[in-house]
């Protein structure tokens, strides 16, 4: 399936980020864990270069503490500060600790002359990453607004809490994906609109690549003893073994595909990360 997607409010979203550049001192670059290569938005290189910069790995609770790590190495390699987040459900402490780190230099220089200021600080990422709900955490109640499907933020947000003053902006993509595996790995975390997808076509392609890497969580969750050939037969597995029928008894293969994207996205299949550094996946260095 190939898929593209570049809502008109997203180039205004870029716009904004961009005028708002000048009154922040760094940025949290909000990353989902189960697809980091993906997550990385070349439009938004212009907003990092020459800012402070602290790289959050949101959703890190639905993919092994190991694969995570590889990232992390990763990425500290390249010289780059992280932090964890579960987002609303969990601590987000690292990301205020992270945010002082990186903001260091200007904190420090106040401190010199006995005064204090806050970190003024945009939160970036791609749809449905999570930004709002680790604001919302961070600030310990809901002060944003947020949804489980991409383009809930529209405009930008500040909030305030424990010395950093917080940006919130709408997730945004790009242009056009030149690679198309960054493109469903996008749809499979929900950062791409069903309603412009094919989702019986986008969950076969998922299956297919479940078949390849996590056989296991297929097996497991649907109580199956083995995988069918195609993509199409394993969410006809997938149909039979949730009791989504159609009209006349046939599969429904609609639900059986929104039910097994779903069960992805909620974390009901294991910790699964869709992509490791040394896969060659949108490695962050070439992303620059």
């Amino acid at each position: 399936m190939y898929i593209q997607w570049f809502p008109g409010h997203m180039t205004k979203a870029i716009r904004m980020m961009e005028e708002n550049l000048r009154l922040v001192d760094a940025v949290v670059y909000v990353l989902d864990a189960r697809a980091v290569g993906s997550c990385i938005n070349p439009l938004f290189q212009k907003l990092i270069a020459g800012k402070p910069a602290l790289f959050v790995f949101n959703k890190c609770d639905l993919v092994e503490a190991r694969d995570l790590g590889a990232w992390e190495r990763a990425f500290a390699a390249e010289g780059r500060v992280t932090a964890r987040s579960v987002g609303i459900s969990g601590d987000c402490s690292e990301v205020v600790a992270g945010v002082k780190a990186v903001a260091a230099a200007k904190l420090d220089r106040f401190r010199e002359k006995g005064a204090t200021v806050n970190v003024r600080t945009m939160v970036v990422g791609v749809p449905n990453s999570g930004k709002s709900t680790i604001i919302n955490a961070v600030c310990g109640r809901a002060k944003t607004v947020t949804g489980d499907r991409p383009g809930v933020t529209r405009g930008k947000q500040w909030v305030s809490v424990d010395g950093i003053d917080l940006l919130d902006t709408p997730g945004t993509l790009w242009g056009k994906f030149e690679d198309q595996k960054v493109a469903h790995h996008l749809a499979y975390i929900g950062s791409i609109r069903e309603e412009v997808l094919d989702v019986a076509e986008l969950a076969c392609d998922f299956a297919a690549e479940l078949k390849e890497k996590y056989p296991e969580a297929l097996l497991s969750r649907y109580f199956l003893s083995e995988l069918a050939e195609t993509p199409a037969e394993i969410l006809e597995q997938v149909a039979q073994a949730r009791g989504c029928k159609a009209r006349g008894g046939a599969p429904d293969y609609d639900r059986a595909a929104r039910l097994l994207l779903d069960d992805f996205r909620k974390g009901r299949l294991g910790k699964l990360m869709l992509e490791k550094p040394e896969s060659g996946v949108l490695k962050f260095k070439n992303r620059q």
